[in-house]
């Protein structure tokens, strides 16, 4: 039993870059300024255990995945801006709403947040190397059963 977070991140990835939306999807939050259109990082925000769906053999976990997707600012039109990130975003939550198992790596997207939040998404903006970008985060929460062994 562990974490295959190579894979959830790979498959998280697939998803992104299926949509066709992004002019890069990385595994990581951007070091330097990001392209001129749409780019997309993946991060993991949070993993925790679910005692509720826990045994007594295994512990099942709950691994939460930040999708960000960036937009630059300023652009012309500037009008377009808010409907592409949210266009974008709201591809992103259909996509992870309809692979529930995430190609069967998980038991399952937390879609309602039985075991924390569901999948949600917030928005705001955030400055990388010297560039406003228009942000738009994803909560991706994904229970995976048996993660770690109780016994030694």
């Amino acid at each position: 039993m562990a974490l295959d977070i190579t894979g959830i991140l790979d498959a998280t990835v697939s998803h992104a870059q299926s949509l066709g939306l992004f002019e890069s999807v990385n595994r990581h939050q951007p070091d330097n300024a990001p392209g001129n259109g749409l780019t997309c990082a993946i991060t993991v925000a949070e993993v925790t255990p679910v005692p509720v769906a826990s045994g007594l053999i295994a512990t099942t976990g709950r691994v939460a995945l930040n999708v960000m997707i960036f937009a630059p600012l300023p652009q012309e039109p500037a009008d377009d801006i808010e409907p592409a990130v949210i266009g974008a975003m709201d591809a992103l939550m259909g996509a992870y709403s309809g692979d529930f198992e995430l190609g069967g790596r998980v038991r399952n997207v937390d879609l309602l947040g039985a075991h924390g939040t569901p999948l949600s998404a917030s928005t705001g903006y955030v400055t990388i190397d010297a560039q406003t970008y228009r942000v738009a985060i994803v909560t991706l929460p994904l229970i995976i059963n048996d993660l770690w062994s109780q016994t030694p």
